[in-house]
């Protein structure tokens, strides 16, 4: 227990975790709403953009969230001269963000398919009777269904995101978990179980109150037919 102690004194390893669950809830926010667009696309009667709905799904579901997380300070920052903010901290994280936005945008949209599938198709016909026009019908009738039938992989998805947000280490987020365990290890290599079960203890704590509440969520809303 000492050891614990040790560390927790000699690091702000709260601040660190701060930092990840930060990075999450601005993510979870930005892709949720790329996703609803995204998802909006790919069942729209415009062939255009179902096909840059599907290309962007299919792009970002198959590259490593890791070559993102470099494109983004090498690319974006590097070469694009693109800044967020003249403090790199600052800059650092948002580019982070916009990572794992684009990024989880993809599982977020294929969420949301998921659930609209579990829409009948009488109720888009429904919606076609009454004189509603696409978007009338899918914002007011599919989408708020498909997110009840989504809930579970919306869940599992936020899970992914939140473990996910240890790369913005590749986007030089130096203040992040991941980051701050490999200078723990560096520096304290005789602990380095001991620095193990800290993080890991501290992830799973974040990590199963969400799994339970999607749980229940998923429970609750569902639609009963």
């Amino acid at each position: 227990m000492s050891g614990f102690a040790d560390l927790f004194s000699q690091y702000d390893i709260l601040a660190a975790f701060l930092v990840n669950i930060e990075l999450t809830l601005w993510s979870a926010l930005l892709s949720l709403i790329l996703g609803v667009i995204l998802v909006t696309m790919r069942i729209s009667p415009i062939a255009s953009l179902r096909g840059f709905a599907a290309g962007w799904v299919e792009f970002f579901k198959n590259m490593p969230l890791t070559i993102i997380m470099v494109f983004m300070v090498l690319g974006v920052f590097g070469q694009l001269k693109f800044q967020f903010s003249d403090n790199f901290d600052t800059n650092f994280f948002w580019l982070a963000v916009t990572g794992l936005s684009v990024y989880t945008s993809a599982f977020v949209c294929e969420s949301l398919r998921s659930g609209i599938n579990t829409v009948p198709l009488g109720q888009a016909e429904a919606a076609r009777s009454l004189g509603l026009n696409f978007f009338q019908s899918a914002s007011i009738i599919i989408l708020p269904q498909a997110f009840r039938g989504a809930v579970a992989p919306l869940g599992n998805t936020l899970i992914a995101l939140l473990k996910n947000s240890t790369v913005a280490a590749a986007a030089s987020v130096a203040t992040e978990t991941s980051s701050l365990m490999s200078t723990m290890i560096e520096y304290n290599a005789n602990l380095i179980v001991t620095i193990f079960l800290i993080f890991a203890l501290g992830y799973v704590i974040m990590i199963i109150p969400i799994g339970l509440l999607t749980t229940y969520l998923s429970n609750k809303l569902a639609v009963r037919r």
